[in-house]
């Protein structure tokens, strides 16, 4: 490396993900190994000093700082002061990572899925309402995979297909390959849309001004606070005609929410378990295993396989081995009406960088990519239980809990969630619709500088 090339991650002032303390920094140089051999953004090629340091907001680099200089950009004292304003609704929507993180914070295992105690908690916060992001987990696999068979069955649009619910992996494209936006699903994240739906749907059917709601998204990334801020996420204004009416207002980390709890003085194992408020508070099976690598390609095959197919998916698709596991890159093939679907997972922007580089990455039709080590569940928002470098074990413990809450839903397949159906029947109308165009889509646009 260049002497000009830092000891550390540089992060800008305007970094709208994560801020650094310069004091506590001890140069031992964890960030920037994580940023270059797993994200694969710190390359001297790829910078011309700490100016133009590209950052994709995923925070791996707080998550590797044993001082924790590096560290989420906290919000959780606004999110308090919204709470405390009787003119505000304040909506919690959690991401499914959440429940298998937060029990750690407060001397839980590895692992625990905390589910119902998190809702309380979030109720003795102060919430009105406390909303589950697997409904627009399971809401995103119905407009990525009809987007996807479009695509395939049809060939209306580039393959292959790149999911796009990382908003890290979505930066770096537009960062580093834009000439491969093209093959980025349009279909939002689901903390983003659920945060449109919750101003447009959830108000009107529960009679709120949106003016009034506050959206706070918990989850395990910091890059989804910047995903938050992009300006084409405001399409709940846009349909509302509110001019400035923000989907999500702000978002809170794993780490962040268990800070206010303590704070709070909450006795997060004494508390009364609770479950999600009703609308937009259910999700399958095939919804909260998207926190964990290959948990997205599994839930979309499910529904692709029902939809093409007309039947039930095998027990196979039910518990779909090759696309699970904590291997960087995992591939499959899905026989679809007769047709092989050839399908890879990646969890690492640097190991999509070298499928990119390779050409390899178009032997594919559908491509999973998420930044962060064994999905949503390593994300940089996480906690690390003490132990750094995390370990797999930690990861694993995790992914397993994911999956067994799989295993005991009522439902397991997107299409069955009785929710989404009322959704499209009384608002949405049908998949791809131009109510879902608008409310459920977005568009992506070139960062590449001249570096």
């Amino acid at each position: 490396m260049s002497e000009r090339y830092p000891k550390s991650v540089p992060v800008s002032p305007d970094n709208p993900a994560i801020e650094k303390d310069e004091d506590i920094c001890a140069n031992c140089s964890h960030c920037l190994a994580v940023c270059a051999e797993e994200i694969g953004v710190a390359q001297p090629c790829k910078v011309t000093g700490a100016d133009d340091f590209t950052c994709i907001h995923c925070g791996q680099c707080a998550a590797a700082c044993p001082e924790r200089a590096i560290r989420a950009k906290s919000q959780w004292r606004e999110a308090a002061m919204a709470v405390n304003d009787p003119q505000k609704i304040v909506i919690f929507s959690t991401a499914p990572s959440v429940r298998v993180g937060l029990g750690e914070c407060f001397g839980g295992k590895p692992g625990d899925f905390v589910e119902s105690y998190m809702v309380s908690a979030l109720r003795k916060l102060g919430a009105d309402f406390v909303l589950d992001v697997a409904f627009s987990a399971d809401l995103t696999i119905m407009e990525e995979g009809t987007e996807f068979l479009k695509r395939f069955i049809a060939d209306s649009h580039p393959l292959p297909q790149f999911t796009s619910c990382c908003p890290a992996w979505v930066k770096y494209i537009e960062t580093f390959h834009p000439e491969r936006i093209p093959c980025l699903s349009s279909t939002k994240s689901p903390i983003s849309m659920q945060g449109a739906l919750i101003k447009t749907y959830f108000s009107k059917e529960k009679g709120i001004d949106p003016r009034r709601i506050v959206n706070i998204a918990v989850a395990p990334c910091t890059a989804k606070k910047f995903e938050i801020s992009r300006e084409e996420l405001c399409s709940a204004g846009a349909y509302l005609g509110i001019p400035g009416l923000r989907d999500n207002d702000y978002v809170l980390t794993t780490r962040e929410l268990a800070e206010w709890i303590r704070e709070a003085g909450i006795g997060f194992y004494d508390l009364t378990p609770s479950a999600f408020d009703s609308l937009m508070g259910e999700g399958s099976g095939a919804g909260v295993i998207f926190g964990n690598t290959g948990g997205v390609m599994e839930a979309a095959l499910r529904m692709a396989y029902s939809v093409v197919n007309g039947i039930e998916p095998p027990d196979l698709l039910m518990q779909y081995q090759p696309v699970r596991g904590l291997e960087q890159v995992k591939e499959s093939v899905v026989s679809l009406g007769g047709r092989d679907v050839r399908t890879a997972v990646v969890y690492g922007t640097r190991a999509a960088e070298q499928l990119i580089a390779t050409g390899a990455v178009d032997d594919y039709d559908f491509v999973e990519v998420m930044t962060c080590p064994g999905g949503c569940i390593g994300g940089g928002g996480q906690p690390d239980n003490g132990i750094l470098p995390v370990p797999d074990q930690l990861r694993m413990a995790r992914i397993r809990s994911l999956y067994l809450a799989d295993q005991e839903r009522s439902f397991r397949n997107s299409l069955e969630n009785q929710e989404i159906k009322h959704l499209y029947e009384t608002f949405i109308g049908e998949p791809m619709s131009k109510m879902a165009q608008l409310l459920l889509h977005t568009s992506y646009h070139s960062r590449k500088r001249g570096i």
